[in-house]
């Protein structure tokens, strides 16, 4: 882009930082939302709360199932090492 594309689109400048200010932000939470680390420790802190009968039986599968999906997802995308650690 010439000099005069660029003096057209400096008005933009701000919305531009901001978007990429908020694709980062996105991006990160995203890292940790799926960080297989988190989610096992999150399987941990469920599977203890089924045990001290805090939640059923039907309320620990519904939420395991979310999170091996949230695991499954954060490992093919990488989040985690490749032997499947954080």
């Amino acid at each position: 882009m010439g000099l005069v594309g660029e003096v057209l689109l400096l008005p933009f400048a701000p919305v531009r930082g901001s978007a990429w200010v908020i694709g980062q932000v996105l991006r990160e939470a995203e890292r940790i939302y799926y960080d297989p680390a988190a989610v096992r420790a999150e399987l941990a802190k469920l599977e203890e709360e089924l045990v001290a009968g805090e939640i059923d039986e039907e309320e620990f599968d519904r939420r395991e199932d979310e999170l091996l999906d949230r695991l499954e997802i954060g490992l093919r995308a990488g989040y985690g090492n490749s032997d499947g650690t954080a």
